[in-house]
């Protein structure tokens, strides 16, 4: 495996609060040192003007594999997460058939590395069959690879499941990450209850059936000593909730999707199902409050709730169509637009929220470049604009809401394990329009 000395550019690794232009190192797979010279490099990579960075990690995509093929497969789904700067993510378990078995989790891992795109690392089911009736076999998913648990798709409406699922994931020291929703109160429901679907006269999802269940799980967590987990917020609410937990000591933590922080219901009025997904775009008091969560420290990481649907799926009427959109290739830009331009995060703490606090949630060895660590690098460029166009994506679906949207900052490399598994192509520059520096490269350029 070559020598990789990676030149120049200004290299940030928050789980060691390192902000500062140097050379890195990598070999063997690993990271050999930051800054000095170790030993003459077979490849050299200038990144001068460029951020250099642990590769991202996606702790909720949905890969569709096995089941749902014609949306998504593994090795689709980890080739866009590359696209998008992503080197590691978690695979959610509502495929056909669920993964709620040893060898099912073992099945992801599997295929994941005959792909040799991105690490994946399956998500157990909480329930047999995702059902919600019966406690799946935990310890055998851990067996087989599983980092954390959840019936994500439909929550755990059982208060007792819920309950046992803490405790025993509590012996194995994993998460049981939630999709925090009252059934009862969504049924039929197509976008966020308020003025909105009211004027639209579509079927509303209240607010409320998530507040409900995020004091629900909090408070179970919370006399368990479990670990929860509140997948893709989306209410001031719920925030707020997370935040008191947080002051009581319970071990809770939240994510927050990009889409949750920079779209609202009304996006909805051209009745276009792009914007349809679940939990359902909220008001812009939600989506202010989802921002400060993630400012103050509330909302630890960025996810995408990456779910890919065929074109034909999506074209349905809106009531018809499934929910869901993708996300891993407009992560990065989305999050530039809606935290970094507004002055919200910083780059160093942007990156926090895709690197190491993702990797502390699931435990995993990954996100930071400290010497003899995993060498998963992503480099980028925070400058380059250039438009979304879901045509060229590397994900099999198109269903993406922020199509023709002009972003600034691309991942122009991926590395993971020491191989370069993603550069930039010439195909995804015809729609970059540079703004750079004229000393640096727009792409990263290797030499012997």
């Amino acid at each position: 495996m070559s020598t990789i000395q990676i030149r120049g550019g200004r290299l940030i690794d928050p789980a060691r609060g390192i902000d500062r232009e140097a050379d890195l190192w990598l070999g063997g797979g690993r990271v050999l040192a930051i800054g000095e010279a170790i030993e003459e490099a077979e490849v050299v990579i200038d990144a001068r003007g460029m951020i250099v960075c642990p590769g991202l990690i996606d702790v909720h995509v949905h890969l569709r594999e096995p089941g749902n093929e014609e949306d998504e497969t593994i090795a689709s789904g980890t080739d866009a997460a590359l696209a998008g700067g992503v080197t590691s993510l978690a695979c959610m378990p509502n495929t056909i058939p669920a993964i709620d078995t040893q060898g099912a989790a073992e099945f992801v891992v599997l295929q994941a590395s005959r792909a040799r795109k991105a690490n994946v690392y399956p998500v157990g089911a909480v329930s047999k069959g995702r059902a919600g009736e019966e406690l799946a076999e935990l310890g055998r998913l851990v067996a087989g690879g599983a980092v954390a648990f959840t019936d994500d798709g439909a929550p755990v409406a059982s208060a007792s499941l819920m309950r046992r699922a803490l405790e025993y994931a509590k012996m194995f020291d994993r998460v049981v990450m939630q999709h925090c929703q009252v059934p009862e109160l969504t049924v039929g429901g197509v976008m966020n209850e308020g003025f909105e679907s009211m004027r639209l006269g579509l079927p509303g999802m209240p607010a409320a059936a998530e507040d409900i269940m995020v004091a629900r799980d909090i408070r179970l967590a919370e006399i368990t000593g479990g670990r929860v987990h509140i997948q893709h917020i989306s209410t001031a609410r719920s925030v707020e909730l997370v935040r008191e937990g947080k002051r009581r000591g319970v071990r809770v933590t939240a994510e927050a999707c990009p889409h949750h922080f920079t779209l609202t219901d009304e996006t909805l009025r051209g009745f276009d199902a792009n914007f349809k997904m679940n939990p359902p775009l909220r008001t812009w008091s939600d989506v202010e409050a989802v921002i400060e969560g993630i400012v103050d420290g509330t909302i630890e990481l960025l996810a995408t709730d990456h779910a890919p649907h065929s074109t034909e799926k999506k074209m349905r009427e809106i009531d018809q169509a499934p929910f869901g959109i993708i996300g891993l290739e407009t992560l990065l830009p989305i999050s530039v637009k809606g935290l970094i331009e507004p002055g919200h995060l910083t780059w160093p703490e942007l990156i926090a929220k895709l690197t190491v606090n993702p990797a502390r949630l699931l435990g995993v060895p990954k996100g930071s470049l400290a010497p003899g660590s995993d060498a998963d690098v992503t480099i980028i460029d925070p400058d380059v604009a250039w438009k979304i166009d879901p045509t060229r994506f590397r994900s099999k679906s198109r269903n993406c809401p922020f199509a023709g949207w002009d972003v600034k900052g691309r991942a122009v490399m991926a590395i993971v394990a020491g191989e370069i598994r993603y550069r930039l192509d010439s195909d995804e520059k015809k729609s970059t329009k540079h703004e750079r520096p004229k000393h640096a490269k727009s792409t990263p350029t290797s030499s012997k």
